[in-house]
């Protein structure tokens, strides 16, 4: 059993089950383990060289942080403490994926989410906790976007930072930011988003379980036509 397995043991369990090729089913099996147990070798994962593994891992952590808030709520404050403890430049780390574990938390936690999502948008303000690394900035707006799809009314404050990113040196980010734009509805950036149109980069994405290839100008098209 999984439950007895501690350490390198247990991390390797964990992931063989992220790499299984029916992750739902493997998703429900880490649901049944003891939260605390499952938690820390999915967070070592975040560095996994493997993308689709750091993502499992991101959507494996939302799952079993929801899950912590129905049993002990503190618990998984500490989780979100540690994530943001992380990107503090005092950590002495970079806080790998810890953006967007941040993100998946809330877009699967409400309680998590309205205490929280202030701080996520703390780090696209210049005036505030705003990463500058640009890697960071890259998980910043997936997990921007994440909840401005299923959380808007909490992430409306962000759109007032995204139009400084359409202009990043990152494709991912311009993108990303532009669709952010188009679910927040901040038609105020209409113009800037126009101007990515004809930007064809290409990046890769995440998004229901499969690492997908998109253009910017694809997420400019969407992002004008939720805002009209």
């Amino acid at each position: 059993m999984v439950e007895t397995l501690t350490g390198r043991d247990l991390k390797k369990k964990v992931l063989g089950l992220l790499r299984d090729p029916n992750f739902s089913s493997s998703l429900e099996k880490l649901q049944q383990l003891p939260c605390r147990t499952v938690i820390n070798p999915l967070l070592s994962l975040l560095l996994d060289h493997d993308e689709l593994v750091k993502w499992r891992a991101v959507t494996a952590i939302g799952a079993i942080v929801s899950l912590m808030v129905e049993k002990d709520t503190e618990a998984a404050r500490v989780i979100m403490r540690r994530l943001m403890w992380s990107l503090n430049d005092e950590s002495g780390g970079i806080g790998w994926g810890a953006p967007e574990a941040m993100s998946e938390i809330m877009a699967q936690s409400n309680t998590i989410a309205e205490e929280y999502s202030s701080i996520l948008i703390s780090y696209l303000d210049e005036q505030g906790n705003f990463l500058e690394y640009e890697p960071l900035q890259k998980g910043l707006i997936w997990g921007v976007a994440r909840l401005a799809t299923v959380r808007p009314d909490l992430m409306k404050p962000a759109s007032m930072h995204l139009h400084k990113y359409l202009s990043s040196n990152d494709a991912s980010i311009r993108g990303l930011s532009a669709l952010s734009i188009g679910l927040l509805k901040a038609t105020q950036e209409s113009g800037f988003l126009r101007e990515l149109l004809h930007d064809h980069a290409e990046f890769q994405t995440f998004s229901n379980d499969e690492l997908r290839k998109s253009r910017v100008s694809d997420f400019a098209v969407k992002a004008l036509s939720l805002l009209n």
